[in-house]
């Protein structure tokens, strides 16, 4: 569940598609009733807990400010934050961390084994449902941001305790692990309203923007977030060999002996106790936290700016009130 700080903001621009989102969740916990007492067992484990549900509103609203009025979007919505599960399962199993939403990770619980095939049984589920609907678009947008979203953690693995690693190489990490999916989560909201192919790309463009500034903004949080907030340690991403937008910009902006003190002090983290301390400091002395936080907000701003090309609407203000609340989100 989301926290004090969360929930009043989102239960208030989630005001007009609330009994919609409480339909997706009955879906979700349906799924803990697999006739496989494991599988059974872990989906619960997985769906007790609500998170944000960010990717589902988003189809749902981008819908609905296209005029639909069916029941359609609930299902798609259920299986656009099935993938997104899948895709956590298995980040928590690369980067081996321990906690997700203040609660234990399934790997941590059940090994390492077990949940890298249930991540793929939710992968292929949702692409198996879908294909029950026989609408061959919507199904080719979830099987192509589901092959972008491993290719996007294939890329980020290859790249785990690289200093080398380039802005826009972490761009396109970023893009497709978490922002094309915001963004398909628009574009099917908008097809199933029928909405026009430029209104539809204007979707599209505005969840992608918006899911740059989200995945950036969590990559701070890794520096600045409150552990219990957050629901994992701070640094954590730090001390799991990811390297993120304010270490970028840190490693950029040091010269000489000063860079390579700064990256001899990343290679140790595992084994010196000060490492968090001297990054920290430098990416302080670099205003790198800044740096990043311009980025997202940047982001914000042209999704914004995309989104006033809809008629002014109440679901037109709850996605932008969404945009203005992933700039100051606390988890």
């Amino acid at each position: 569940m989301t926290d004090a700080s969360n929930a009043a903001p989102l239960d208030n621009i989630y005001r007009t598609i609330q009994s919609d989102l409480d339909a997706v969740e009955i879906s979700l916990k349906d799924l803990g009733g697999s006739s496989n007492p494991l599988i059974a067992e872990i989906n619960r484990y997985l769906f007790e807990k609500s998170g944000k549900r960010i990717r589902p509103a988003l189809l749902m609203l981008s819908a609905k400010l296209c005029g639909y009025e069916g029941r359609d979007h609930v299902f798609w919505s259920t299986l656009v934050e099935i993938i997104h599960t899948a895709s956590l399962i298995h980040d928590d199993i690369v980067d081996n961390s321990t906690l997700r939403r203040g609660q234990d990770t399934v790997h941590s619980r059940w090994g390492a084994n077990i949940t890298v095939l249930l991540g793929d049984f939710l992968y292929i589920q949702s692409i198996a449902m879908a294909l029950k609907t026989k609408s061959y678009d919507l199904i080719n947008i979830l099987a192509d941001v589901t092959a972008q979203m491993i290719e996007g953690e294939l890329i980020e693995y290859s790249m785990s305790g690289n200093p080398d690693l380039t802005e826009d190489l972490y761009l396109e990490i970023i893009d497709k692990k978490t922002a094309q999916l915001f963004a398909d989560s628009c574009q099917i909201g908008g097809r199933l309203a029928g909405a026009s192919p430029a209104d539809v790309g204007r979707l599209k463009d505005f969840g992608l923007h918006l899911g740059l500034a989200f995945q950036i903004v969590d990559d701070l949080l890794d520096y600045t977030g409150d552990a219990t907030t957050l629901g994992k340690p701070v640094l954590s991403d730090f001390r799991e060999g990811r390297i993120t937008l304010p270490l970028i910009h840190s490693f950029r902006q040091t010269a000489g002996k000063a860079r390579e003190d700064l990256i001899c002090g990343y290679r140790d983290r595992a084994v010196d106790p000060n490492a968090a301390a001297k990054i920290m400091s430098a990416v302080a002395k670099t205003a790198s936290l800044d740096y990043a936080f311009d980025r997202a907000s940047s982001y914000v701003a042209k999704a914004k700016e995309i989104l006033a090309a809809f008629p002014a609407t109440e679901h037109r203000e709850s996605l932008d009130r969404i945009a203005d609340l992933v700039l100051r989100r606390k988890k």
